[in-house]
């Protein structure tokens, strides 16, 4: 396609888009953009309501935002208006910053089944009598069942009904990158690994989501260890999420799995059809739109394992009845229950992402992988690298070579290599095999 003008650009952007969307999706949101213009920081799209630019920044923005990046060659975001108005965009540009949806979980709008009853009344519990019953509090489960919406209820039940508590809540990773930050670079935003420690020790609730993240990183593990020590041995309330049972996590280090081990397990399950049912029409009264019976049975029947999906597909209906003033179909809903699907798969792993968690758990640098320093604890990480690039990737040993900087056959030997040495290496095998869990798991 050959591009000369903005147009030209935006008919680019919306071909890529439709490869991510249906046609009917397309034709009902998409067409109703207009490009106004674009620099190496921005690429602002006009609409036509207020509502609708809301719907394709929540919605779409992502999609539209790897269009842009495809066709131009450089991530640009995508900044939604109303017309052409020099204080929309300014005005968006804002909101686009630092938006957080954190106050909107709460016990009121969880929706309560047999999948998870027993851990919403555990965290409510602890909710309401922090480091009085149950502590450390554990709940585990896959991805998309509810642990988020439960850590962050208990933060906000807390500081609703005692204001005076400091809470503190962290995705593990962010914990884990925040404290490299601070070893590494000495400093942490402006501070160091002091400040860091009385981030996460001078707290009456720590909530940590994901924490087999530190699973095999033995810095991490230390740290948390003693901020989990500090807290416990003050009567500070904890409480954890896990993607899967702490049995499961052989990586985990001993003393941290003794700690988890004397507190409370809740586990959630995938929601039942009248659980989802549930979640489906709390959604919809939340967007507030009336779904058909059929159409809300429809959505449950078709999408079985993830609240954030149920919860994607109401969203896009909501919008739709706001924007085309019609009753959605079973057929409008189908095509929505498949955007959502496809929205919501991971993203292929990269090589980048999976140097960076082997970094992170052998304890070395990123750019010392890729290296050619030959030290045996760089080179068993390096052949760990190729060996799951190669298990958990489609590409080929040359690929994988030319991302490490070597050939195919360096590849294939390292690959054949760790293969053998994981057969009599139990703690290894596990290693990698946390490692690989961890490039799996669904964010």
């Amino acid at each position: 396609m050959k591009i000369n003008s903005i147009n030209d650009i935006w008919n680019a952007v919306c071909e890529e888009c439709k490869k991510s969307v249906t046609e009917v999706t397309f034709d009902t949101f998409f067409k109703f953009l207009k490009p106004e213009s674009f620099s190496s920081s921005e690429f602002v799209l006009s609409t036509e309501s207020e509502y609708l630019t809301n719907t394709m920044r929540d919605l779409y923005g992502d999609i539209i935002a790897a269009a842009i990046k495809t066709v131009m060659g450089i991530p640009i975001p995508p900044v939604f208006v109303v017309g052409d108005n020099e204080e929309q965009i300014k005005k968006a540009e804002q909101e686009s910053e630092g938006l957080t949806f954190e106050s909107f979980f709460t016990f009121d709008n969880f929706v309560v089944g047999s999948s998870n009853e027993f851990a919403h009344a555990a965290s409510l519990a602890v909710a309401d009598n922090p480091n009085i019953v149950y502590n450390p509090l554990v709940i585990y489960g896959p991805s998309g069942v509810g642990k988020t919406h439960l850590l962050l209820a208990i933060k906000n039940h807390i500081k609703k009904k005692f204001p005076y508590k400091s809470v503190e809540y962290t995705r593990c990773e962010d914990f884990t990158n925040q404290l490299i930050k601070s070893l590494h670079e000495g400093k942490l935003g402006m501070g160091t690994i002091d400040d860091f420690r009385n981030k996460y020790r001078n707290v009456d609730v720590l909530l940590i989501d994901d924490l087999h993240f530190i699973a095999g990183k033995e810095q991490t593990q230390e740290e948390f260890f003693n901020t989990f020590n500090t807290l416990y041995q003050s009567n500070k309330q904890i409480v954890v999420t896990l993607d899967r049972p702490l049995k499961e996590i052989k990586t985990l280090d001993e003393r941290i799995r003794s700690r988890l081990s004397a507190g409370l397990f809740a586990d959630i399950i995938s929601p039942d059809f009248e659980t989802r049912v549930g979640i489906i029409n709390k959604k919809a009264e939340q967007c507030n739109i009336f779904l058909d019976e059929n159409i809300v049975y429809y959505i449950a029947d078709n999408i079985k394992s993830n609240t954030r999906q149920l919860e994607g597909v109401v969203k896009k209906l909501q919008a739709y009845i706001a924007i085309q003033k019609k009753t959605p179909s079973i057929a409008i809903a189908q095509t929505f229950i498949k955007d959502v699907i496809s929205d919501t798969k991971p993203e292929p792993i990269s090589i980048e992402k999976i140097i960076s968690e082997v970094a992170r758990s052998y304890g070395v640098s990123e750019n010392d992988i890729i290296s050619s320093r030959k030290t045996a604890k760089l080179a068993l990480a390096r052949q760990v690298a190729m060996y799951i690039a190669r298990q958990t990737t489609n590409l080929s040993f040359k690929v994988i070579g030319e991302k490490f900087g070597r050939d195919h056959t360096t590849v294939l030997y390292n690959c054949n290599r760790i293969e053998e040495f994981l057969k009599d290496k139990p703690y290894e095998k596990e290693l990698v095999e946390d490692i690989i869990k961890n490039l799996h798991r669904d964010e």
